[in-house]
Formats: C-alpha cells, sequence, structure tokens
C-alpha cells in the first residue's frame, strides 16, 4: 500500500530534483536509478529489484543465516555470509532449459543483487537484447543496471526491430508513448554484433563508475561479457 500510494512519482522520470519517496521499497527504488538520470529512466526500473532487497533484509533481520536469496521473479537479493559462495546460471531466454554460461559468486566479490532485463521479458524494453544479466550490489542497483544496459543494445531505425508505443500496450506504463521493442526479426551476425557492442560499451562505463560488478549480454546466439570473463560461451546442449 505504501508503494503504490507514490506511483504517480515513481513512474515520472528521474532528474537532479526529483524527490526523495517516503517508503522504504521506493526510496531503494529511487537510489538505484539516480545515477543513471542522465538518460530517461523511472524507478520502475528498479521496482522488482528493491522488493527483493527489502524482503531480503526482513529475513536477514528475523535470522542469522550462511546464505540467503530472494528470487522475486528473476530479480535475486543476495546474501552470503564470510566464507560463502554459489553459482549463478545465465539463461539468454530464448533456448528453455539450456544456460548461456555460469558464474561462481564467493562472499568477498560484493555481490547482493542479479538481475535480467531484454525484450523477451515480462516488462518492456527500449532496446532488442534476448538478456541482459547484471551483477551489482544490490538487487535494485542490478535491475536498473540491467534495464539500461538492455536498452543500450539496440539497432536505431532498423526495419528488422518491429515497436509499438508502450502506452498502447500498457495503458499505464511508465514509459508513455515511447516505442518499445515487440519484435526482432533474424539479424545478420554483424548487425547483432554491432548492437551488442552498443551495449557492451554502457555496460563498462557503469562498470568503470562502480555502479555494477559484471554484465552479461545475449543477443541472436551471440554474447559478451563485461567485467568477470571472456565472452559466453552459448548453449550448445542441455544445461548441467
Amino acid at each position: 500500500e505504501t508503494l503504490v500510494a507514490e506511483l504517480a512519482l515513481l513512474r515520472t522520470g528521474v532528474t537532479p530534483a526529483s524527490p526523495d519517496p517516503d517508503g522504504p521499497v521506493a526510496r531503494r527504488m529511487m537510489a538505484a536509478v539516480r545515477p543513471h538520470a542522465a538518460l530517461f529512466v523511472t524507478p520502475m526500473a528498479a521496482v522488482a529489484g528493491a522488493v527483493a532487497d527489502h524482503m531480503l533484509a526482513a529475513i536477514r533481520d528475523a535470522a542469522d543465516l550462511r546464505r540467503a536469496m530472494v528470487n522475486n521473479g528473476g530479480d535475486i537479493a543476495l546474501h552470503l555470509a564470510p566464507g560463502q559462495g554459489c553459482r549463478i546460471g545465465i539463461h539468454d531466454h530464448v533456448h528453455f532449459g539450456r544456460l548461456a554460461g555460469v558464474v561462481g559468486i564467493a562472499a568477498a566479490d560484493g555481490i547482493g543483487g542479479i538481475a535480467t532485463s531484454g525484450w523477451r521479458g515480462r516488462s518492456h524494453s527500449l532496446g532488442i537484447a534476448d538478456a541482459v544479466t547484471v551483477l551489482a550490489a544490490t538487487a535494485a542497483e542490478a535491475d536498473a543496471a540491467a534495464t539500461m544496459v538492455a536498452n543500450a543494445v539496440d539497432l536505431p531505425g532498423s526495419p528488422l526491430v518491429a515497436r509499438r508505443p508502450a502506452r498502447e500496450l500498457a495503458p499505464d506504463s511508465d514509459l508513455g508513448d515511447r516505442p518499445v521493442t515487440i519484435d526482432v526479426g533474424p539479424l545478420p551476425p554483424a548487425e547483432a554484433a554491432r548492437a551488442l557492442d552498443r551495449g557492451a560499451a554502457h555496460a563498462r562505463s557503469l562498470l568503470d563508475r562502480g555502479l555494477i560488478r559484471a554484465a552479461f549480454l545475449v543477443l541472436d546466439g551471440q554474447g559478451r561479457s563485461v567485467g568477470r570473463a571472456e565472452t559466453i560461451p552459448l548453449p550448445q546442449g542441455d544445461a548441467a
């Protein structure tokens, strides 16, 4: 109820003058998107991750746990006590039951959030990435960054990309009349590489600013990674 009461603010593009919300989840959302305010973004870009962070904080307050994860539809808040670790499968949102790669995370890595964005997901995207998965300090920060990197994986003006105003698909969308991707035709490999390079460049800028720990980008059978490893091995068989 507290979050819904502030939806008008949370669906508005962030500027340096944007006020801080009152509710705890809304404050997490706003804090996560403020570093991206040079481009269009609303706090809704971090809502799933912020809710996961909020739930994880409540769990940690109630119990002394070595490992805990809150998975909010794929946006994950993660707690690892010293000496603990986990493995995260990176999915490309195309091949069911297969992984584009697996990432090992240790407590010392300072990663508390994993989030994925792309045009094939439940939320609308301004870009054409099949999937962009980001590792960051919190789930809200990962959520916001994944949204922005996925938006950057794009081929502006390409006839192979179909778009519609977001408001036509969801009347209350925070994206308003901005065109969102509804279909991507088969891309020539060079065009897919060009779109991925745009997204990877944006991910590197976020890495350089300390906003993310790593990003993994997948489009039309090609992959890029920033921050932890070489290019993702793409699926060749069923996931282990």
